[in-house]
């Protein structure tokens, strides 16, 4: 994953003058909340839905983040000196793809485990549970530094979905150890201030004091930062963008397209539906992927989860 260059040296570079409210740049989240919201949310999806039982695993697996995220909260803890040295170097402080990390993330993954057995799972999903338990740590590193290099085999699908969701926990709680106000946006504005990680999807808010505002959510801590809307996250093009979506379709999340870099990133609307989330409802609308994908438009990052396996088939 690619680091952020220098970060700007203010917060906020949008209007200063009285009558106009600035965003909060970053907003980090509460991982004691994020995925007990996204397995309700996809709870709700599931019903109904074409891809239910995949849907409803991924539920599940959410419900076992939050369970290690709320008893166990695998985390590390970085020193201010450190969080310093991070900013001036033009660097996240958590960089994925760098940090050492804590053995912390692996008592979350025995963890996470533990909470989605007992269940009758397809052999698919039992296998790689099995497998990930057999495995000594060096093994369990090494999965998980393949993941965030992006050096994954294909064969290691089935077990890295577990890895994935055990390193969202631990990297969601080390960012909840850090004050918003020491971190800096990158210059790479689509990357996470945090860990340097893409965003999933973003969500153009409905509430506080500035209704209309994007904010990208990482694909990895969970960070939330602010992101110009009409400017494409990919190549910053403003020329040749669209917004599109479903035909008949409730209209919760489209695509912005960009003619320049033909890629696309998800939009979430919270004003179409207030419980909206951005982990939940980017995973429930594949849909829109698979037609803006046909229409020519490669994905701006891929969701984690999906990058990873075949969930859809595990799940069946």
């Amino acid at each position: 994953m690619r680091q952020g260059e220098a970060p700007p040296d203010a917060k906020w570079s949008g209007p200063s003058h009285a009558g106009v409210k600035a965003p909060e740049p970053i907003v980090i989240a509460d991982p004691t909340a994020r995925f007990a919201a996204t397995a309700r949310r996809l709870t709700h999806l599931a019903d109904g839905h074409p891809m239910e039982a995949w849907l409803c695993f991924m539920a599940t697996l959410a419900q076992a983040q939050h369970a290690v995220a709320t008893t166990l909260a695998p985390a590390t803890a970085l020193s201010q000196v450190e969080v310093e040295r991070a900013v001036e170097a033009r660097l996240p402080p958590l960089a994925a793809d760098g940090h050492r990390r804590s053995a912390a993330w692996r008592d979350g993954l025995a963890l996470l485990l533990d909470q989605i057995d007992g269940r009758e799972w397809p052999l698919a999903v039992q296998e790689a549970m099995e497998q990930l338990r057999d495995s000594d740590a060096a093994a369990l590193d090494r999965l998980a530094d393949a993941f965030l290099r992006g050096e994954l085999a294909a064969s290691e699908a089935g077990t890295a979905v577990f890895v994935v969701a055990a390193l969202q926990v631990y990297f969601s709680g080390s960012a909840a150890r850090l004050q918003a106000s020491d971190l800096r946006l990158l210059e790479q504005r689509s990357l996470c201030p945090c860990c340097g990680s893409p965003s999933v999807s973003g969500l153009i808010i409905a509430t506080g004091i500035t209704p209309g505002t994007r904010f990208l959510y990482c694909s990895l801590c969970s960070t939330a930062w602010n992101h110009v809307r009409a400017v494409c996250i990919t190549c910053g093009g403003t020329r040749k963008l669209s917004v599109q979506g479903i035909e008949d379709d409730p209209g919760v999340v489209k695509a912005e397209t960009c003619g320049e870099c033909h890629t696309y990133a998800k939009l979430l609307y919270q004003l179409k539906d207030t419980q909206v989330d951005p982990y939940a409802d980017d995973l429930a609308s594949l849909g829109l992927d698979m037609l803006v994908t046909e229409a020519g438009f490669a994905r701006h990052a891929p969701n984690p989860l999906l990058l990873v396996g075949d969930g859809e088939a595990m799940a069946e």
